[in-house]
């Protein structure tokens, strides 16, 4: 099988068995996708849709949280990973939106970059499903699952895999791609034990058709902090 061949085939399953794929983060508006985004690093959507609520209510706009310190937000996110660094992040995005963005969400990456605590991952998440611009963003799922099933060729760097994904899937399904694979790596494709058994998708893994079981790669447990 091609690499053509094995993404038009991948393609066409996602687009039959999950036509409707979308974040599973809580949100209203642009500045609370972006606050769960940041907080998800390294945590798990549920975990962070169950601080959100709260923190939420408690701050609403840029402005309010902008006025705010690490300290209280900590208070808010004890719950959530690296819960330190990332209320610091969360003051310091908020001032800089009021700052320098009228405590508005920018919508273009390079502007999006420059906000504390966003990478590269987060920004892409925020165009996508805030602004619907097409991107496709590489978290530690997307990176284990398009490595797995030889979408990529054991890319190294998620930047590496953002390119390869974007040269293959058309335009349009970008932003649904990101949220087939997430979804896939999820609740199938998870890292330590992929259940190939109950994949959809096996025929076409390079993963399963190479070693019918578990191969040492290291694209399996490798983690990043995406961003």
């Amino acid at each position: 099988m091609t690499k053509q061949e094995r993404y038009k085939a991948i393609i066409t399953w996602f687009e039959k068995n999950m036509p409707e794929a979308a974040t599973e983060l809580h949100y209203k508006n642009p500045f609370q996708l972006l606050i769960a985004t940041m907080l998800a690093a390294q945590c798990t959507d549920k975990r962070v849709n169950m601080v959100t609520p709260t923190l939420f209510e408690a701050f609403p706009t840029p402005e309010v949280l902008a006025a705010s310190n690490q300290e209280t937000i900590v208070e808010y996110i004890k719950g959530i990973s690296y819960p330190n660094s990332k209320a610091k992040h969360l003051v310091e995005m908020a001032q800089l939106l009021v700052q320098d963005y009228q405590g508005q969400v920018p919508s273009k990456m390079e502007d999006l970059l420059k906000l504390p605590g966003v990478g590269r991952k987060t920004a892409n998440v925020i165009s996508s499903i805030a602004f619907d611009i097409p991107a496709l963003a590489v978290d530690t799922h997307v990176f284990r699952v398009s490595n797995r099933m030889g979408l990529t060729d054991n890319s190294k760097t998620p930047l590496e895999t953002e390119k390869e994904l974007t040269k293959y899937i058309p335009k349009k399904l970008w932003s649904r791609a990101h949220h087939w694979l997430i979804l896939h790596g999820r609740y199938v494709c998870i890292a330590r034990k992929p259940q190939c058994e109950n994949c959809g998708l096996k025929e076409y893994c390079k993963y399963f058709l190479n070693e019918k079981g578990w191969i040492k790669n290291k694209s399996d447990t490798q983690l990043y902090l995406i961003k």
